[in-house]
């Protein structure tokens, strides 16, 4: 059989919470490591909590944060890494000029975090762990470089209006999207390069690792996994994707992260009984 690589999206395809992650899951994609495939991790997630993953599934491959504005290789000092960032004038500028609209907010350099006020409900979506530098305090004083993403947690109701500013008066330079969520938070808008994008990220690990197209599988559930699933010989979403995801997908899973449904579809595919 042909060995694939497989691009794996994290949070909705193999994860149905920020941490949860089986033993059975980790076991079989080490299976499949041993029939000569490879796997490589494709998430918005920082490298600091997408690593349990990693290290779960012993990977030897690079890994792409910040969806596709970091790659790096934990393995392999030597790798040149990709390493996209928003002008830090442009962070700056856009929460200046929507304070009226923010909640909360925060930018990334890799691994260090520039928080704009401490908050215990925005808490799981800094990803914080004991090597974490946080950064307390407005970001015209705090952030002194270029980040690799800014997230903006909008008032109820307020992120179109954030997401309008950046279309107005960046015209494409600075991009940004509202996370689909419910409840709490309605309005988390993401800014971002457009160099930023998994499909690209995963164009750049395939070439490194010698992989052809027809032999790239993709699974994702969200807008910022459409890029890699078009790009992929094989693009899968989950059954609970965004509905602009499921348009280009080749393949539609009939389950969701909670149904295991990535290992059941794998297995079928690459005919592993588990």
């Amino acid at each position: 059989m042909e060995k694939y690589l497989i691009a794996l999206d994290l949070d909705g395809t193999l994860l149905y919470d920020f941490d949860s992650l089986s033993n059975d899951l980790a076991e079989f994609m080490k299976s499949l490591q041993k029939k000569g495939h490879k796997i490589v991790i494709a998430t918005g997630r920082p490298y600091r909590s997408s690593r349990f993953v990693y290290d779960a599934f012993n990977l030897d491959t690079p890994i792409i944060n910040y969806n596709g504005g970091l790659i790096t290789h934990p393995g392999n000092p030597n790798f040149s890494e990709v390493n996209y960032t928003v002008q830090k004038d442009a962070i700056i500028d856009i929460f200046e000029n929507n304070i009226e609209h923010i909640r909360n907010a925060f930018s990334e350099v890799k691994d260090n975090i520039y928080l704009f006020q401490e908050e215990k409900a925005i808490e799981p979506l800094l990803h914080k762990t004991k090597e974490s530098l946080v950064f307390l305090g407005h970001l015209k004083d705090t952030l002194k470089v270029s980040p690799n993403g800014f997230i903006i947690i909008g008032k109820q109701g307020h992120g179109k209006n954030i997401e309008t500013y950046v279309n107005e008066h960046y015209k494409g330079t600075v991009l940004s999207r509202i996370w689909d969520l419910n409840g709490e938070f309605d309005s988390i808008v993401e800014i971002f390069t457009p160099e930023s994008n998994k499909g690209k990220g995963l164009k750049y690990v395939a070439d490194y690792l010698g992989f052809d197209q027809k032999h790239i599988i993709a699974i994702g559930d969200g807008h910022n996994d459409i890029e890699m699933i078009e790009y992929a010989g094989l693009g899968v979403a989950v059954k609970n994707a965004h509905p602009d995801l499921l348009k280009v997908a080749d393949l539609v899973l009939d389950g969701t992260s909670k149904d295991d449904v990535v290992r059941k579809f794998l297995s079928n595919y690459f005919q592993i009984v588990i």
